[in-house]
């Protein structure tokens, strides 16, 4: 696994052994940030299921100005922290280490918000649906913001996501991920 493009081009990351994490393929990251280049110059960037930090320091080395990456796993953390240092990016980035729902009600009583949230959870959980709507809650996306889910469960939890005020400006597949381009719809009152 490396970042792709931008100020950190071609550095390799260090992984997480064993089968808890999943690495986002280097061509769904390719895609992704293609789809995403117009947003990332300056961005506030949160990567909630963080694993090895790759999503947010690939966000970082195209030009966001910050990265929160999360994950309650003390391995991820120690895999993000070395990661982070590889990419000349420590001021940069905040880790923290707690559950998502913990990690998303730190950041609502700091009064963050974020301009792209990524979300990889375990595919077998409800971990999307459950962080979308904590995220409307405590209003941590910006207006104009993006979420960006990946999961192989596409039907599940677009069903699921239908009693939010979400829009699914997009899905894009690559073999058996899916990726959900997410927005909060504006509401009129």
């Amino acid at each position: 696994m490396r970042i792709i493009s931008g100020s950190a081009r071609g550095t390799k990351l260090y992984t997480l052994e064993g089968m808890a994490t999943r690495p986002t393929l280097d061509r769904v990251k390719e895609a992704l940030f293609s789809i995403l280049q117009n947003q990332m110059r300056d961005a506030d960037v949160l990567d909630l299921f963080a694993g090895s930090g790759a999503l947010g320091l690939e966000a970082l080395s195209r030009g966001a100005k910050k990265a929160w990456l999360c994950d309650a796993s003390a391995k991820a953390i120690a895999i993000i922290e070395k990661n982070s240092i590889k990419t000349h990016a420590m001021d940069r980035v905040c880790i923290v280490k707690k559950d998502f729902q913990k990690c998303l009600e730190q950041f609502h009583d700091q009064k963050l918000q974020f301009d792209i949230i990524f979300l990889d959870p375990p595919y077998d959980t409800d971990y999307i649906y459950e962080a979308v709507k904590q995220i409307m809650q405590y209003g941590l996306l910006k207006k104009n913001g993006s979420i960006i889910a990946e999961t192989d469960q596409e039907e599940r939890v677009l069903q699921q996501l239908q009693s939010t005020h979400i829009l699914i400006k997009d899905v894009r597949k690559f073999g058996r991920v899916k990726l959900l381009f997410l927005e909060i719809e504006d509401r009129v009152p």
